[in-house]
């Protein structure tokens, strides 16, 4: 099977998962409707006969009957119940199904739409469409946490490369590739849970908020005296009439009560605001303490907090979320005055809740940090499933070329339309001016070489069948914006850029610098274009860096007849049957055509 067939084939295969789930589903809706009418009748008729017993018999075998029918019904409660959970767990494995689908072939549209996400700095995420709809970031991101989604984007918008952090992702993420079970339990095991984002930031407030320990240890003993005497001084006077002291008692526990609400409002509404989280941190700590991890090592040591029997992280979660509901209760009025006057209710849980927060407070942020990782990893082994015809890079500071790929492909255009093309730059210095047609590929060849090393740092596979490469920074000039708030016209906003890009190799930088460069100096006349990017790629000639620059200025590739660290690529266009066709094919040489009046000339413009 060959590289180009091999997607199509995964295509097909989740397709037919798909209905396959779909026609399992559909029998058990049938069995659910029948065991629900079932329950109905059980009750109903269960009620109806024993109504009939106990007037025709006795009432004794008339409530035989109906404890018999309630047992039965609950029964079959449990049955519907379960066999609903199995539904439910069946349809999100479709939905998991379509959704890889979906990715795989780009359909934006079945897609969901992307997430908020905070980026520092986003020129590289602008120029190559990194986040934002129809990104690379949407492609990608099958995270279920607030923290794993932009943990997602920040790895693939960095601009330079953490070696040794890449090259531990990737040996993650060629672990994930192979172990889909895995990757699809772990969101499915969430949804179950709640389908809400996951808010793991929450479970990190709830132990930044400041608690008053000292006075809450102090205030516990002092109110259960207050609630024995209480309850004690009222049994006397109901049963030995005794006065009614306990009225005393009860006015000075009401007075010491409120003299605490500050404190225990601050130490039981924070956990009231983590219980959700809890639910759903709990569900997932669970799966990863069940998990196995055969032949995965390095997947092992990120998981490895949650595979200490000892300390559990679900068991030691469970004690905080059976507080939290505890302290829930009080969400009832009624209810939070009774067992706050026979119980010391609201200073017991808000001591627990402080010393259980103590207990895991070393524990409890490496623990989020995992999760979050973990899904961000898992996006990008989904992606390196769904791509069999990618490649992991190999970024290397002692590579012999500054970068060498074959068959390098786009991974935003789908694989049936994608043209993978060769290409290296051998050394630091060299300038490559790429000039074609108006739509011939320059700037998607520009976009090309830019994401596939935002995939690399990433961790993830790129769309190539060899990628070699230096670590390098990255700087791009592509989609310059004008700004009117900051009164930038789009030619300043473009020299500002190309400005920074001097800056940047001039720079007493460890990594020298790659740069992608799009139709130099577009925001001016032609002959002041012509003179200032003449002095612009001679300037760039020899720097400590390598890139591309892609232009119309055909007279821009003579740089490549009076300098060898300047050379030309060009793409080509053809017309047939009276259309503009282009092949997107990579070929050495300034380009031999241009097709402006050809496409005025097709759409009926005066040429």
């Amino acid at each position: 099977m060959t590289a180009s067939e091999q997607p199509q084939q995964l295509a097909q295969t989740l397709e037919f998962a798909a209905e396959r789930l779909t026609r399992r589903i559909q029998p058990l809706h049938a069995t659910s409707r029948r065991l629900a009418f079932a329950r109905l009748l059980v009750l109903l008729g269960g009620g109806a006969l024993a109504l009939l017993v106990a007037v025709l018999f006795n009432a004794t075998a008339a409530w035989i009957l109906f404890g018999g029918a309630i047992l039965a019904f609950l029964v079959l409660v449990i049955l519907h119940r379960r066999l609903d959970h199995w539904i439910e767990t069946l349809t999100w494995w479709r939905a998991l199904k379509l959704d890889r689908r979906a990715r795989l072939l780009l359909e934006w549209d079945n897609l969901p739409p992307p997430r908020p996400i905070t980026l520092t700095d986003k020129t590289l995420a602008y120029d190559l469409d990194l986040t934002g709809i129809h990104s690379l970031h949407q492609a990608l991101d099958t995270t279920i946490s607030r923290r794993g989604t932009n943990l997602l984007a920040e790895w693939l918008a960095a601009s330079q490369p953490d070696v040794d952090g890449l090259k531990a992702r990737q040996s993650i993420v060629r672990e994930l590739k192979s172990r889909a079970r895995f990757r699809d339990r772990f969101q499915l095991t969430y949804r179950r849970a709640l389908q809400r984002e996951l808010e793991g930031e929450h479970l990190l407030e709830w132990l930044k908020t400041e608690f008053p320990s000292a006075r809450l240890r102090r205030a516990l003993p002092l109110a259960t005296l207050l609630v024995a005497a209480n309850l004690i001084l009222f049994a006397l006077w109901q049963f030995a009439a005794f006065p009614p002291f306990f009225l005393a008692a009860l006015g000075a526990y009401i007075a010491f009560y409120y003299w605490h609400q500050k404190d225990l409002e601050t130490v039981l509404g924070a956990v009231v605001r983590v219980h959700t989280e809890l639910d759903k941190f709990r569900a997932l700590a669970q799966y990863l303490e069940r998990a196995k991890f055969f032949q995965t090592p390095n997947l092992a040591a990120l998981c490895a907090p949650f595979q200490d029997a000892a300390a559990a992280p679900s068991a030691q979660l469970r004690r905080v979320r059976l507080n939290a509901a505890a302290v829930g209760l009080r969400n009832n009025p009624l209810l939070a005055i009774l067992l706050n006057v026979i119980l010391p209710w609201d200073f017991l849980f808000a001591f627990l809740a402080d010393r259980q927060r103590a207990q895991v407070a070393e524990t409890l942020p490496e623990w989020v940090r995992v999760v979050h990782e973990l899904d961000a990893l898992i996006a990008l082994g989904n992606f390196a499933a769904l791509h069999p015809e990618a490649t992991f890079p190999e970024i290397r500071a002692d590579a012999a070329c500054v970068l060498r790929a074959t068959q390098l492909g786009h991974p935003l255009i789908s694989f049936a339309q994608r043209v993978g093309n060769d290409f290296e730059i051998g050394a630091l210095g060299q300038v490559d001016i790429l000039t074609g047609s108006n739509m011939a590929g320059k700037s998607t060849f520009l976009k090309t070489i830019g994401v596939n090393f935002c995939l690399a740092y990433a961790g993830a596979p790129v769309i190539a069948a060899h990628f070699i490469a230096q670590p390098l920074r990255l700087h791009t000039c592509i989609r310059i914006a004008d700004s009117l708030t900051d009164g930038f016209s789009y030619f300043y906003a473009e020299v500002k850029c190309l400005r920074a890009l001097l800056e940047k190799l001039q720079a007493a930088e460890e990594l020298p610098l790659l740069y992608l460069i799009d139709e130099i100096f577009r925001g001016t006349n032609n002959r002041e274009r012509l003179h200032g990017s003449r002095a612009y790629i001679a300037s760039l000639l020899g720097a400590r860096g390598a890139g591309l620059i892609a232009t119309h200025d055909l007279e821009l590739a003579q740089f490549a007849d009076a300098d060898a660290r300047a050379r030309n690529f060009h793409f080509r266009d053809a017309v047939r049957d009276g259309r503009l066709t282009f092949d997107y094919r990579l070929h050495a040489g300034a380009c031999p055509t241009t097709n402006a009046l050809k496409i005025m000339e097709l759409e009926g413009l005066p040429t």
